[in-house]
């Protein structure tokens, strides 16, 4: 899809095109039980923010909702924010703050919407989290998973040792990152077959 982005498009632009992109899979036919969300980083906090405004509008909603490295909480209020800082190779509270603020367009960042961890979660379909132990945002997946279980929605939580913020990416480089993506698969495989 040729999604808007941030900082050009601030949101709700991307939740919007998500929405969109959607409902357009819907009008071709393609039923919700076999549609899958999934994202990494941003894109996992989009996938749960467009899961919660489908339900919200009382739309069929996807299969299951799949999130590596969820960036749940814009506001970066979580625990690990601080207390994995040392151990994240890949971003940084700085960095983060400053996409956030390009994403939200000088809207709350803690709005439910923006960061899923303030949402209502029931309601949504089972969720796959997978996250790093070392990654500053371990503590974004672990209050989602728990908010959602919380209000009785089946959740599959993975924090994957000695892994940091989307190790995924090293597939065909460490054995880690395809058994994670393997195991993403399996789950899907085993949801749509339901």
């Amino acid at each position: 899809i040729d999604d808007r982005l941030a900082p050009e498009y601030p949101y709700p632009a991307a939740l919007e095109d998500a929405k969109d992109a959607y409902r357009w899979l819907l009008t071709q036919g393609i039923e919700s039980r076999k549609i899958v969300f999934a994202g990494d980083s941003a894109g996992g906090g989009l996938a749960f923010s467009a899961a919660v405004a489908i339900r919200d509008g009382n739309e069929a909603l996807p299969a299951v909702v799949v999130c590596i490295s969820p960036w749940a909480d814009l506001s970066m209020s979580g625990e690990t924010v601080s207390t994995c800082e040392k151990t994240e190779p890949l971003i940084s509270l700085e960095t983060s703050l400053k996409h956030a603020s390009r994403y939200t367009g000088g809207q709350d960042p803690a709005s439910p919407l923006i960061s899923p961890v303030f949402a209502d979660l029931s309601g949504l379909p089972a969720l796959l989290v997978q996250a790093g132990e070392h990654e500053i945002l371990r503590s974004d997946s672990q209050r989602l998973s728990e908010n959602a279980r919380q209000v009785g929605v089946a959740v599959s939580l993975e924090i994957w040792e000695g892994m940091w913020h989307v190790w995924h990416m090293f597939a065909g480089l460490m054995p880690e990152a395809q058994r994670a993506i393997d195991r993403i698969g399996r789950f899907i495989q085993g949801r749509l077959q339901t």
